[in-house]
């Protein structure tokens, strides 16, 4: 399956801004038997005095631009195909959690892909009371460490409410979880805590979800923007998965992975500093569509 995705990022200041460095990480990457990158295309407005490509550590793609001169507002358009391959079949390998953890103690990677990375907490993402007592009272130690995360998931989906308007990009996992309501970036933070807390390690996936909704089904949440969801590690024979809790699903050919991090504060879209004054309006727009 092939897509096209567009996306545009702009913000708006009150006033004149100047001497801005922003890190921009919009691009999908390529994946293994997975996805495939084809024909990107970023383009920033104004023109950058200074721009370069770069590779973080969690091996995302950055883009690091620099604009002395004043401006009013800046634009960010990404463009891009990315070939999707085949589902591969599903199977369960992962250990048990006791197992799990285990198998944690005796790991000496330290490289991105070592779940020591994802194991918690973060800063953004310390341990929460009510988010453990969440996932204890739904975990159960006889089963494998994919049906545990899948289970939580799912409850945290039906215990949530997709609210656009509830929560903000700095609101805590903690605060959501009191109101059950949120966006994706809310799910997956609390989805990512709760696993954490049980020894399983977990980490966020930003990235792009199909805007079109298959034939007879119904429009996925979160398909208007950049959406996230959460990958975790059930063991050396299983690696990593991934689970979209604000759908409830196991991550499939909808889903485009564009960064991987511990969470959002590793693969925001746009980060940097500006000097102005005043305040600033942010919007995005995003478009993934299939191509026949």
């Amino acid at each position: 399956m092939m897509y096209s995705i567009r996306l545009t990022i702009a913000h708006y200041y009150d006033q004149a801004a100047a001497n801005s460095r922003h890190l921009v990480r919009v691009l999908p990457r390529t994946l293994v038997n997975r996805q495939t990158l084809i024909r990107p295309l970023i383009e920033i407005f104004p023109e950058p005095e200074t721009r370069s490509e770069s590779i973080d550590f969690f091996n995302n793609t950055t883009t690091f631009c620099v604009h002395r001169d004043q401006h009013t507002e800046m634009t960010i358009r990404m463009s891009c195909d990315v070939d999707i391959s085949p589902p591969q079949q599903w199977q369960d390998l992962s250990l048990s959690v006791a197992d799990l953890r285990n198998a944690c103690e005796t790991l000496r990677d330290l490289g991105p892909e070592s779940p020591l990375h994802f194991l918690g907490p973060t800063p953004r993402l310390p341990l929460n009371g009510a988010i453990r007592d969440f996932a204890h009272d739904l975990f159960h130690p006889s089963d494998s460490t994919v049906a545990n995360v899948i289970r939580i998931g799912k409850a945290l989906h039906d215990a949530m409410t997709f609210d656009a308007m509830a929560t903000t990009v700095d609101t805590n996992a903690a605060d959501a979880f009191h109101l059950r309501r949120g966006v994706c970036q809310d799910f997956s933070h609390i989805m990512i805590i709760a696993l954490q807390s049980l020894g399983i390690p977990a980490g966020y996936v930003s990235g792009y979800l199909r805007t079109l909704p298959p034939p007879g089904g119904v429009k996925l949440e979160g398909a208007d923007a950049m959406h996230a969801w959460v990958r975790a590690w059930g063991g050396p024979d299983q690696g990593w998965i991934e689970y979209d809790p604000t759908n409830a699903t196991l991550v499939g050919t909808d889903h485009i992975v564009a960064g991987y991090g511990r969470d959002y504060s590793d693969v925001p879209p746009v980060r940097g500093y500006l000097r102005s004054s005043g305040g600033q309006k942010n919007t995005q727009a995003v478009d993934v569509a299939t191509i026949s």
